[in-house]
């Protein structure tokens, strides 16, 4: 299928003449050209139906194979790391320089390299985001909170060393790869290639690869959290500051497969979410957030008693137990006063100990250090000290080496892979996943203490991957998408992950954790998303309304939905072909040199960011565009590139048809009296992504279709908006319509299409816009059917001083039945303003084509006037006649009240937890729990305690 555009400028009352020039002319021209060329080439044509069933699986065992090589780099540096630990003594006193990422290239004031810089060759890389890299070498980033010449980070960086060889020859058997890495326990971390690493505004590094989800979920099974923080009176001023910056330290090591509640506790006990009452919520970055907004929210009154908590605590636990049993734990926050509660661990937890127990001893007393200690090393946990919030940071991480040490000592290196993630390494917008490791030590003088060394990995780009489901294989509204065992999107056209604030674009608070049900909300009954989650193959159907251009249109479509598990990973693939235009292939064969002929036309391009030929494999071909990369495969010139056949194919062919317009645009350049006065440029599309683009009115300002026009392009989630919209148009009626006036700032544009696809664009003063409301608000009532559409990931204002999430938006309907959204006036961010995520329900209007003709009596007061209703023929437009204008708006509001809300952020879905669990080893060290030795305590010694912290209380 073919689609033809052309802009135009229009003065203010010619639309008729507009409407007749382009019904009269330009489409009768082009398809006559068109369609004589393809009738030369017709018996080379076939159409195929495509098999969405074999397609998904063809798919997914290719992004099988992709993200099988990334897991296998990963594990010959995971056994590079463990050999070059186990033949490595640890010496105190040792010395070695390294290349330290922030010191690289810096010189004195004498000019001298600093200590741990040196020179370290950078070269741009087109590869790694086009960052300076140097691909022979890695390097070491260390936080600023941790000493770099500390005796366990020069032990560490000197034995990790040996990954430089490994780095390199991954990197040489699979240059798809990226990032590769090893994060250590004692929290430097070793990346390559190496890279500058640019500190923030304030010069400090904050990274620490330990606290990265790919660290977390590598060195730890899945765990359900309790964190008790005391906030009774003792604990105002600096210990309630330390404890809240503990908690959220605790939040940040958690993720998707984790499950938290936080409960405080002072004369009584109080959920700091009432409506996470009673149970546990998933450690999503969306729940996380939600939890670290009501911490800062604490204050501290009363007594500790903590009693209490902890009996909260072990019933919720021992309640979700009997559904999974993986680890878990409670973290324990206090500065120590409290009563006697033995009784509950002789009930709730001795004599398996099933639930360990984390002490945190806030502040500088150590009055109650011996008690809070009990606690940890009966219970299997670990005590830790916090006097300071430099303290914070070191202390927190210690228990994750403690849940790890099953895992270490029986060496189950279990291969897990992220959610998505935005790329924080090399200062990009892409989304990732990653594939992480444990490294374990393998001495045998260690094992009961289950020592974890660190973790190594390397990351995915999502778009990399999803170019493995090709955009043209899919149809014009096809598309595929990946979702993990938790249900959550990895990739999706739909998805949207950023948002803009001021002139900067950031993260979503939620962005890697909106579910599938979010997205394909038609699937009310959640079948699909249950079956992807639970790993199944299969398919089903499903009746969509969706939005397109940036949710502005709608369109029904009927979509058939294909998925299956991907192998050896958590992530479930699907796509959907539209009955219709994805439900069958055209294929066409020319020779390739007749093909080579009209591809190099200079009207013509290809889609970017679609893979016609792989240029990322060979260095040599990293700098080459996908056209170049098409011209010197055909051309012989590069007969080693790895090239879509089938779609070269495609591409050649729809060359060979659409070259005709070439000649015509030309003639119409040249003889202008032929031309309608204003028609500025013309294009064409084509399934295989191919482009004919002329400008036909040179003084036009800029490209339409420019790089940052994603809706009006080919790429790789989508087909341009006016190519679907086409599709589903009548064959030989003409369709217009006029993108958001916020996103263009260059007057209205009209489209129209046959089989072909025409555009028109105004340069000149577009129609008032009371004007253009009063006529839609009239077609509101007359002829237009509104249909209701959902946004789960939109982003509302909400006075930070109010308690209230409404935002009221305008809407109105415009000439192509659509709706714009137009802020009122107390709409407008204002200072203490903020952005939140929150469902959004709106409108959007639909023509009902059974109306050719209505008329109708408006009252206004005393007087009435009369308006008419005519669509035009053969075209999606309306004429309207009313001497009576004014303004109507449809109000409506996003408000999702309390109880809605809560209902749904405790809401558990279906979801698959992962299959490995290491929650005890009997050959470990319990006794390790922590300060400088574990000294049991009496029973007698531990009331005497209790008895002397009731009486300081």
């Amino acid at each position: 299928m073919f689609c033809f555009t052309t802009f135009k400028r229009y003065p203010q009352g010619v639309l008729h003449k507009l409407i007749s020039y382009v019904k009269a002319v330009l489409p009768i021209k082009v398809s006559v050209s068109v369609l004589k060329k393809y009738k030369d080439v017709e018996g080379a044509v076939k159409i195929e139906e495509v098999n969405g069933e074999e397609l998904v699986k063809k798919f997914a065992e290719e992004m099988e194979e992709m993200l099988g090589r990334k897991m296998k780099s990963v594990k010959s540096l995971a056994e590079a790391a463990e050999d070059a630990d186990l033949y490595h003594e640890y010496n105190e006193t040792l010395e070695f320089d390294y290349y330290n990422s922030m010191l690289i290239n810096t010189v004195d004031e004498d000019g001298n390299p600093v200590p741990l810089g040196g020179e370290f060759q950078l070269e741009e890389n087109e590869h790694f985001s086009k960052l300076a890299v140097n691909t022979q070498q890695s390097n070491i980033q260390v936080p600023t909170n941790v000493y770099n010449r500390d005796p366990d980070i020069v032990n560490g960086v000197y034995m990790s060393e040996a990954l430089n060889d490994i780095f390199i020859d991954n990197f040489q058997k699979d240059p798809t790869l990226t990032w590769q890495y090893f994060g250590s326990s004692t929290g430097f971390f070793r990346l390559y290639p190496g890279i500058q690493w640019i500190p923030d505004e304030n010069g400090v590094v904050t990274f620490d690869c330990r606290n990265r989800n790919w660290y977390i979920q590598a060195a730890t099974s899945p765990k359900d959290v309790i964190i008790v923080v005391d906030v009774s009176g003792s604990m105002k001023g600096l210990r309630l500051t330390i404890a809240k910056h503990t908690i959220n330290t605790i939040l940040d090591t958690l993720g998707e497969n984790d499950f938290v509640n936080i409960i405080a506790y002072s004369d009584y006990v109080r959920y700091v979410e009432p409506c996470f009452k009673g149970t546990l919520v998933q450690a999503d970055l969306d729940n996380r957030e939600h939890f670290k907004l009501l911490v800062e929210e604490l204050h501290v009154k009363g007594e500790g008693k903590v009693k209490n908590a902890m009996m909260e605590s072990f019933k919720i636990l021992n309640e979700v137990r009997i559904s999974f049993l993986c680890n878990q734990a409670i973290m324990l926050i206090t500065d120590g006063a409290m009563e006697d509660f033995q009784d509950v661990f002789e009930k709730f937890n001795w004599p398996e100990r099933r639930v360990r127990v984390f002490t945190y001893l806030i502040g500088r007393e150590m009055t109650f250090a011996e008690n809070v200690k009990w606690i940890a090393c009966n219970n299997k946990g670990y005590y830790t000290h916090i006097s300071t919030l430099a303290d914070v940071q070191e202390n927190v991480m210690e228990y994750l080496h403690v849940l790890s040490r099953p895992m270490v000592i029986n060496h189950d290196h279990d291969i897990i892979w992220t959610e998505a993630y935005m790329d924080s390494v090399a200062q990009s917008l892409l989304l990732m996943t990653s594939v992480a490791m444990p490294v374990f030590s393998k001495k045998k003088e260690t094992l009961s203490h289950g020592i974890l060394l660190g973790v190594v990995g390397t990351d995915v780009a999502l778009k990399e991957l999803m170019r493995l489901a090709p955009r043209y294989k899919l149809g014009v509204h096809g598309y595929a998408y990946l979702i993990t065992n938790n249900g959550y999107i990895l990739s999706h056209p739909d998805l949207r992950p950023l948002y803009k604030e001021g002139k900067k674009l950031k993260p979503k608070p939620n962005y890697n954790s909106v579910d599938l049900s979010e997205v394909e909300w038609e699937d009310t009954e959640e079948k699909l998303r249950t079956a992807m989650v639970k790993g199944e193959t299969g398919t089903l159907f499903l009746d969509v309304r969706t939005s397109v251009d940036k949710g502005t249109r709608v369109m029904f479509l009927r979509n058939d939905y294909f998925y299956t598990v991907i192998n050896e990973t958590p992530f479930s693939l699907g796509i959907v072909l539209s009955r219709g235009y994805g439900q069958y292939i055209f294929i066409g064969n020319v020779s390739v040199e007749e093909g080579l002929h009209d591809l190099l036309a200079p009207d013509l391009t290809i889609a970017s960011e679609w893979t016609y030929c792989e240029t990322d494999i060979d260095p040599a071909h990293r700098k080459l565009n996908q056209l170049q990369a098409v011209v010197r495969y055909l051309t012989g010139k590069e007969p080693d590139l790895e090239c879509d056949v089938q779609l070269l194919q495609q591409t050649l062919f729809d060359a060979v048809v659409t070259a005709p317009m070439e000649a015509y645009w030309t003639a119409l350049m040249l003889n202008t009296s032929g031309m309608d006065d204003g028609v500025e440029t013309a294009f064409l599309g084509t399934r295989s992504g191919l482009m004919r683009f002329q400008s036909l009115f040179l003084s036009l300002p800029r490209s339409f279709l420019t790089s940052t026009d994603k809706e009006n392009m080919f790429t790789l989630d989508h087909f341009p908006v006016w190519y679907r919209r086409a599709a589903e148009y009548p064959a030989g009626q003409f369709l217009y319509y006029m993108p958001r006036q916020e996103t263009r700032g260059r007057g209205h544009t009209f489209t129209w299409q046959t089989h072909t696809h025409t555009h028109t664009h105004s340069n000149t003063h577009s129609p008032s816009q009371n004007t253009i409301s009063a006529l839609f608000a009239l077609c509101v009532c007359a002829c237009l059917l509104r249909v209701s559409l959902f946004d789960y990931q939109a982003m509302c204002k909400i006075n930070s001083h109010s308690v209230s999430s409404a935002r009221p938006l305008l809407s109105v309907c415009t000439i192509n039945s659509h709706c714009i959204q137009i802020y009122s006036p107390s709409a407008h961010k204002k200072k203490g303003d903020i952005l939140q995520p929150c469902d959004t329900e709106y409108p959007s209007f639909v023509y009902e084509p059974s109306v050719k003709e209505t008329n109708s009596i408006i009252k206004c007061g005393r007087c009435q006037k009369m308006f008419v209703v005519q669509q035009i023929p053969d075209s999606n437009l309306l004429m309207l006649v009313s001497p009576l204008l004014f303004w109507l708006f449809l109000l409506y509001c996003t408000v999702h009240n309390a109880s809605v809300k809560c209902d749904r952020m405790r809401s558990q879905k279906i979801r698959r937890r992962p299959e490995s669990c290491h929650s005890f080893h009997p050959q470990e060290n319990a006794d390790d729990c922590g300060g400088a030795s574990f000294i049991s305590l009496s029973t007698s010694l531990f009331f005497t305690c209790l008895t002397f912290a009731a009486l300081v209380s």
